[in-house]
């Protein structure tokens, strides 16, 4: 619950002016300075400052590309991974951004790497090898300012790979089931690696589970559309709905719990569901579209509705758990 906008309910119904509504937000301590800020700040401002700062040398080496010979390109992203590592290393303090930035410069050495000698592999071995080679690092880090965009890497290499699988197209074709359900899987895997029973061993956090969620669900739901909306309805849309009923049971559990997950997974169960229910109402359909169109919008909201009654029922009951433990 917000304390702000619980407080505006009180002065509403207490009849409060506006001072003694201002005496009253005074009490709760909104006025006052969060007490996590003056130790997440200069974390928050490291951590761009790292990310920029890596910025910066990709820039440069590009603004500087035609004045640097081969080595001397090699040389100075290879020194800079090290001198990241050997400073993360050496400064615990300073540990966080360091790190991030000996991410972004294992990425930048691949990616200069495949430039100069066309190796001929496909994308998705380059990202997977950059999510290989920087696991370790995000395993002894354990921060979440690493898992994010490691999450985002490992999940790029998935679709990359679903694309190589599938004649290097986005399509979503009946015989390219078994490629799309490989990356599903893999996906749903990873998510359950960083998910909270695991997290002791990982050291993940919520931003990185959060944004593979997102990630996922795209993922599944735009390729279930597409199985959908195809000249014969791919088996790839029931896979999609059975993976999303599954994960939503999961997430309802107390063991596997997670609020912004389940609402992902709802959001996207939901699309399927109504997209499937459209498809059903305007395939061969003649005639008046007021009625189809009514139906679709009415079951829509009526389904959506029947969504968050059941993910706030199951959110208060599992902070009434956590109140009570």
């Amino acid at each position: 619950m917000d304390l702000r906008l619980a407080l505006y309910e009180l002065a509403m119904q207490q009849g409060l002016d506006a001072g003694a509504s201002s005496r009253l937000q005074r009490l709760a301590g909104l006025d006052e300075e969060p007490a996590s800020l003056a130790a997440t700040l200069p974390r928050v401002i490291a951590v761009l400052g790292a990310a920029l700062g890596g910025l910066g040398i990709v820039f440069w080496i590009a603004a500087n590309w035609d004045a640097m010979g081969r080595w001397g390109r090699f040389a100075l992203l290879q020194s800079f991974l090290a001198v990241m590592c050997v400073g993360a290393l050496w400064r615990p303090a300073a540990r966080v951004p360091l790190s991030l930035l000996a991410l972004l410069a294992t990425g930048a050495l691949f990616a200069y790497f495949g430039q100069t000698y066309q190796t001929g592999a496909d994308a998705w071995q380059l990202f997977a090898l950059w999510a290989l080679l920087t696991l370790p690092l995000a395993i002894a880090v354990r921060s979440d300012v690493l898992w994010t965009p490691w999450v985002l890497i490992a999940l790029t290499a998935i679709a990359l790979w679903v694309q190589a699988h599938t004649g290097h197209r986005w399509r979503v074709e009946p015989d390219d089931l078994r490629a799309h359900l490989v990356g599903w899987l893999l996906a749903a895997a990873l998510l359950t690696a960083l998910a909270a029973p695991l997290r002791r061993f990982s050291g993940a956090g919520l931003w990185s589970l959060r944004t593979g969620f997102t990630l996922w669900v795209v993922l599944v739901a735009s390729t279930a559309l597409g199985g959908l909306f195809h000249r014969e309805v791919a088996p790839h849309y029931a896979w999609g709905l059975g993976l999303f009923a599954i994960a939503a049971a999961a997430l309802a559990t107390r063991r596997w719990g997670d609020v912004y997950g389940l609402s992902a997974v709802a959001l996207g169960l939901d699309t399927l569901l109504v997209a499937g229910l459209a498809r059903m109402v305007f395939e061969d359909h003649r005639g008046d579209w007021v009625a189809p169109l009514l139906l679709v919008g009415l079951a829509a909201a009526g389904l959506l509705a029947a969504t968050v009654s059941v993910i706030l029922k199951l959110s208060r009951r599992a902070a009434e758990q956590e109140g009570s433990a």
